[in-house]
């Protein structure tokens, strides 16, 4: 009872500091002129949305991490999910500066990226080798049944990662998507956390927090965006929970938008090279599809909220006899 406590207080601790950190945040940002540049070839609605301050991200790992400070004592498995949300924060960060500041539109180049995200993975992979963590996964709905995946289980923990990381990457496409789509995910991982006594429940409080302020200036309409300084540390945040709690698998459950939005953007690519001009969806990621199709941004956003709460639900059924 004492670790949910704890959680609920990293909960306010970190909503409190962001509610202060975002309305500090965005101004500076309009006055440095770190506003979003929205693509031509984007659904035209978004058009009215370039100049919208971006890199809110920072605001939203401030929050995390002076929230998370007060539960880090002799919690060597939160302390190893902040280090990993706080690098591809950075990663993420260095990227937006690029896109923003430099106005190099594309960001850090793809090699920058992805050997900047395997450092981390390096790191990361280290910890769980060093403390015998082991490389077995617990499989939904098998009655707690855990796979040992061996030497596998390296590579598969890349792709996991840097899976995740991308895939939330490509959800940041909607005000308020990313944000409240982690959000419900990351209620998923604390309930995991609580239930396993890790101290990965407090830091997840922490991430609830921080994505509960900050979605009442990224809801729609936007104040601010959370960036890829936000995207790619709450990627890092779900991925790395879900390693520590030996349940990767269930990204595919609770991150079932994540995975909607990355199969679509392999789909559409991989269809109009074979097809030579073809399209299977009418934009990718799957959330502009939607909208072109004729929902509204706030109905495909509300809408994705709700497939991740049925999908965590789900998830927790899955996990039942892991948490009994």
């Amino acid at each position: 009872m004492e670790l949910l406590v704890h959680s609920i207080y990293a909960v306010l601790i970190s909503f409190i500091i962001g509610v202060i950190a975002c309305p500090i945040l965005i101004p500076i940002l309009h006055r440095l002129k770190y506003g979003q540049t929205e693509r031509d070839d984007g659904p035209q609605s978004h058009l009215k949305k370039s100049g919208t301050p971006t890199m809110g991200g920072i605001a939203i790992l401030t929050a995390f991490l002076i929230s998370s400070l007060f539960f880090l004592k002799g919690n060597s498995d939160g302390i190893v999910v902040v280090l990993v949300t706080m690098c591809f924060g950075i990663i993420g960060f260095i990227d937006d500066y690029i896109k923003v500041v430099k106005k190099r539109s594309l960001g850090l180049r793809v090699y920058q990226k992805l050997v900047l995200q395997f450092i981390v993975f390096i790191g990361f992979a280290y910890y769980i080798k060093k403390t015998g963590i082991g490389t077995d996964v617990y499989i939904p709905f098998m009655n707690g049944y855990t796979l040992d995946l061996g030497i596998i289980y390296w590579p598969f923990m890349l792709i996991v990662l840097l899976g995740t990381v991308n895939g939330v990457n490509l959800t940041d496409g909607l005000d308020g998507l990313a944000g409240g789509v982690t959000m419900i995910v990351a209620a998923f991982f604390l309930i995991a956390a609580w239930v396993a006594k890790n101290g990965i429940c407090e830091v997840s409080g922490a991430v609830i927090g921080s994505l509960f302020a900050f979605l009442i200036f990224n809801a729609y309409p936007a104040r601010v965006f959370m960036g890829d300084t936000g995207s790619l540390a709450l990627g890092g945040f779900v991925a790395s929970a879900a390693l520590l709690l030996k349940m990767p698998v269930f990204i595919i459950i609770v991150g079932f938008i994540y995975l909607c939005e990355s199969l679509s953007v392999l789909l559409q690519v991989g269809y109009f090279k074979i097809t030579h001009g073809k399209r299977i969806f009418k934009m990718a990621p799957i959330h502009h599809h939607f909208e072109l199709c004729g929902w509204s941004e706030t109905k495909v956003v509300s809408v994705f909220y709700i497939i991740t709460a049925i999908m965590c639900l789900i998830g927790l059924l899955g996990a039942k006899y892991i948490f009994m």
